[in-house]
């Protein structure tokens, strides 16, 4: 079977294009070697696929013969990436929570509806200022 559609069948990918493209990107490694789209994959091939900054390393049990349900797809491959893996891609969400630090640069647009809101808002040393004339 092709390694896109086995990527496809496997649920790694949404369609078959995105597997195809990934494997053209040089994403998708067989047994240590870039591989392209066309290449046949066999059992006990070893895969490493790079998706969302994760690099899944993948083991073939058997080849599907057509898509499978996400139930079945452990039938298929035995997953051996480490868990460090998502540790470190849960790290980056934190670190781009803050790669803008507050009072540098032009302000997104959360800052302006914060600052819209907090004008918005009537101010009580404004209404006691008032009822004193």
């Amino acid at each position: 079977m092709r390694i896109d559609k086995f990527l496809w069948s496997t649920r790694y990918f949404k369609t078959r294009n995105l597997a195809s493209n990934a494997c053209k990107k040089g994403h998708v490694k067989i047994n240590g070697h870039i591989a392209k789209p066309s290449r046949e994959v066999y059992p006990t091939d070893t895969l490493v696929v790079r998706k969302n900054q994760i690099d899944y390393q993948l083991q073939i049990l058997q080849i599907p013969p057509s898509r499978v349900g996400a139930k079945l797809v452990d039938i298929y491959r035995k997953d051996m990436t480490p868990k460090e893996a998502f540790e470190t891609n849960e790290l980056l969400k934190y670190s781009k929570d803050y790669y803008r630090k507050k009072g540098t640069g032009r302000p997104t647009k959360k800052d302006r509806r914060e600052i819209e809101d907090y004008l918005d808002t009537p101010s009580p040393f404004l209404e006691d200022d008032e009822s004193d004339n």
